[in-house]
């Protein structure tokens, strides 16, 4: 008797997963990378809500029956029973006394010291030592260091992404129109490029630090003068290779104008040596601020910056506890950077297979 002859149905083709996720497949492959991404992620993310994790004000406050929320708004010492029309101080004895009785009651944040609350109280002459009431000591001016660290984190995070962002934008559309173009208008622009790279950076700095009053702003605009040049030249020899490409010359053939195929053709295939850039740019960027405010030469006095502390521990070997925490922090911030573009590097290298 011969069996069925329902031959099995065919299995259904299965759908290749785009490049996109075969690179991030790669990536999470790459422990070391990955778990640096969740961590800078964390500790960015974090870093954000600096206001409610270091404060010297209330978040939060109930008194003689009306909430208060000091973290937004301004009250006077006479709102909670003072004698004067000044800003409250939250660390005054009286107030903190005020605020604790009565059916009174006050949230601080974890850390009651904000990046310029000088610690009045301090048992020891600045800089103080790590104590139960400042973790990780003071700095000369009595300021709590640990704040300090996380809002000069921030700005430092933060000015770097803004700088790298600014470079990507200037040294793609630079690079993309020297390497599409080529010819006359690649040589007119490495000539420009070379002149403008022989410039003495630190004297401009110099100079304009001396005629403008520091801000991070102007900090951002002469250093994003600068900043852009090394992608521009990775972007370019991304364009002249493709730019013989077939898939190129077809959309010529069929009337494709020149900014579509710039943008929509060649850059999608060419972001591979752009977005592997971006961590190490990054660093790059992190550490011209952290080297200028240590020289002085960037951010306003007063604002918390991680060159500022190094220069305060440079200035107090003794203080032995602020160089050493502002070291951990920047070389821990500069190797989650190396190891993230390091995976982004092996993930978007298409040589590498997936096992």
């Amino acid at each position: 008797m011969y069996g069925s002859t329902d031959a099995p149905p065919p299995p259904a083709p299965q759908r290749s997963a785009s490049p996109g996720a075969r690179a991030w497949r790669r990536f999470r492959k790459n422990r070391l990378g990955f778990w640096s991404l969740v961590v800078f992620s964390t500790l960015l993310v974090l870093s954000l809500f600096a206001e409610v994790l270091a404060n010297d004000r209330p978040l939060a406050l109930r008194y003689e029956g009306q909430m208060y929320f000091p973290l937004f708004n301004d009250y006077s010492e006479k709102t909670f029973g003072g004698d004067f029309e000044t800003p409250t101080d939250y660390h005054d004895p009286f107030i903190r006394e005020q605020l604790s009785r009565d059916g009174n009651w006050a949230i601080y944040p974890p850390i009651p010291y904000g990046s310029r609350t000088i610690n009045y109280f301090a048992r020891e002459p600045n800089p103080a030592g790590p104590t139960a009431d400042n973790l990780l000591g003071t700095d000369d001016r009595g300021r709590d260091l640990l704040a300090q660290l996380i809002y000069g984190f921030r700005l430092s995070v933060l000015f770097g992404l803004a700088l790298t962002v600014i470079g990507v934008v200037i040294g793609v559309v630079t690079g993309a129109i020297q390497g599409y173009f080529a010819g006359r208008i690649d040589l007119t622009f490495q000539r420009l490029i070379e002149i403008w790279e022989s410039m003495p950076e630190l004297y401009l700095l110099i100079i304009f630090a001396a005629i403008f009053t520091p801000s991070v702003g102007l900090l951002l605009v002469l250093l994003s003068l600068f900043g852009w040049m090394g992608l521009s030249a990775y972007v370019r020899a991304e364009y002249l290779r493709n730019r013989q490409m077939d898939y190129v010359k077809a959309a010529r053939a069929l009337g494709v104008g020149s900014g579509r195929i710039m943008w929509k053709h060649i850059l999608p295939n060419s972001m591979t040596p752009v977005i592997t850039f971006l961590p190490f740019r990054m660093s790059a960027a992190i550490l011209a601020l952290t080297s200028l405010d240590f020289l002085g030469l960037g951010v306003p006095p007063g604002t918390p910056s991680l060159g500022e502390l190094l220069s305060q521990g440079k200035n107090n070997i003794d203080a032995w506890w602020i160089s050493l925490s502002t070291f951990g922090v920047l070389v821990g911030t500069l190797l989650l950077l190396t190891f993230m573009g390091d995976a982004l590097r092996d993930a978007l290298d298409p040589r590498k297979a997936d096992q």
